[in-house]
Formats: structure tokens, C-alpha cells, sequence
């Protein structure tokens, strides 16, 4: 089985475990402390009428995106030239099963360029994944910098499987999402792909619950796990919201 995410995102832990419903109609404000109002309850006055992004617009496009390394293990930008490993990675079935596509080398190159404008658009970084300088999988992170989340998005190839590949490159991705200032990273994944539990847990993420038929698949509708890690250093002193009955 692909150690992969489906495309939406992916998510992950020791334990996939159903999603808790939710019970309050407040949510938490993290750039003012809310006040209790009569009914021990947040306010509307309490909400800032704007509020400063958590990445400042600019701020991660004006340098070059980042290269990372561990080991073996490298994650880079797209070039122009892995465009036919494009194609091949994704004429595998469990690549295809989990991310629900193929690529002709149109759409390949299609791909690196896309992959170039987000990131200059600071709406995702992708990163082409080496193992040993051979392009072993993909790496993607969504972003949303008025809030300081990511999304992940991954997949590695078959020859690469098995040597935990996706688990340290989304280490790698989790740990340069933090020190730009993210807060959160999830992702998400098919319940029936539990080889991406085991990746999501060995890099540090827990199990949020279950997303009741939220992706479609060649298949049909999957249910998906949730997995998300926060940045333990952004929540110190941070004011909590209270909660709402």
C-alpha cells in the first residue's frame, strides 16, 4: 500500500479515533483575550474588527524557497527535468489510487510550474523528495498564513517505500513550517490506507478523528482520518478562549 495522502490533505497517529462533536458556537480568538458577557459567553464586540495576518504577505517569497536535508534524504524544489518522473510516479496504481489521477508530460510540466507560482504566490510549497539524489516522492504543504496552518499532502514511489521516506520528509516539512512561523500542520487520509497512520505517527502527529465521506476516490466516497501537530512554542502565554455551554 502507497504511503501516501489522498489530495485534499492528510492527517495522522497511534490511534484513528472519531472526530468529537462539536459544542459550542464560539470559537477561540487568539489575538484578543475574550471577555465573559452576561451569559458567560464571547461577545461580538470582543472580535477585532481586523486582524494581522499570522505570516506576514511577502515574507516567505522573497527569499528562495528553502532546500532541506537529513540524512539521505533531501527536499528540493521542482525542476523542469522531473517532469517524465512525474508521469511515471503517477502511472503507479497506489499513486493513483490515493491521489485519484494520472499526468500526461503536458500536465507534468504543467505541474513544476504550478509548483514554482505557489510558492511565490505563498500559497503552498511543494517539494520534489531524493532519496540517495533519485526522486523518491512529493512533498506539499498548503498554506493559510492569515492563520499560521498547513495542510500536507505526500506520496513516495514504490522503489523508496519501506524506509521511511514520508515520515522524515514531512518531519523535515513540519519543522521549516514552524521556524516560518506556522502554528498548526495537519492532513489527512483515507481510513482504508492505514500505512499513512503509521507515517503521521512517526512524525509526531496525533489522531484528531474522522471525517465521515469527505473524499472522493475512483472508488467512491472514503471516510479520512485527521492528524494534526501544533508548534508547542506559539501556544506559550497565548490566551485561551473561554468555553461556551
Amino acid at each position: 500500500m502507497v504511503v501516501g495522502t489522498s489530495e485534499p490533505a492528510s492527517r495522522n497517529a497511534d490511534v484513528c479515533g472519531a472526530m468529537p462533536s462539536e459544542t459550542a458556537d464560539c470559537r477561540p480568538i487568539r489575538w484578543a483575550r475574550p471577555v465573559a458577557g452576561d451569559d458567560g459567553c464571547c461577545q461580538a464586540s470582543d472580535v477585532p474588527s481586523f486582524v494581522t495576518p499570522v505570516i506576514a504577505p511577502g515574507s516567505l517569497s522573497r527569499v528562495h524557497q528553502p532546500v532541506l536535508t537529513a540524512g539521505s534524504i533531501r527536499l528540493r524544489p521542482w525542476a523542469d527535468a522531473d517532469a517524465p518522473a512525474l508521469v511515471s510516479a503517477y502511472q503507479e496504481p497506489t499513486i493513483q489510487r490515493w491521489h485519484a489521477r494520472s499526468l500526461t508530460p503536458d500536465e507534468a510540466d504543467d505541474w513544476v510550474a504550478s509548483a514554482h507560482a505557489a510558492w511565490m504566490a505563498e500559497t503552498a510549497v511543494s517539494w520534489a523528495v531524493d532519496l540517495d539524489d533519485q526522486l523518491a516522492g512529493r512533498m506539499t504543504l498548503k498554506l493559510d498564513n492569515s492563520d499560521g496552518s498547513a495542510a500536507a499532502a505526500y506520496w513516495t514511489r514504490t522503489v523508496a517505500r519501506r524506509r521511511g521516506v514520508a515520515s522524515r520528509a514531512l518531519r523535515l516539512a513540519t519543522g521549516w513550517a514552524f521556524s516560518a512561523g506556522m502554528h498548526r500542520v495537519e492532513l489527512e487520509h483515507s481510513t482504508l490506507n492505514p500505512v499513512s497512520c503509521l507515517v503521521a505517527d512517526r512524525a509526531g502527529f496525533d489522531a484528531e478523528g474522522t471525517r465521515r465521506g469527505s473524499a472522493l476516490h475512483a472508488d467512491g466516497w472514503h471516510d479520512m482520518h485527521v492528524h494534526a501537530t501544533i508548534d508547542a512554542m506559539s501556544t506559550l502565554g497565548a490566551p485561551q478562549a473561554m468555553a461556551c455551554t
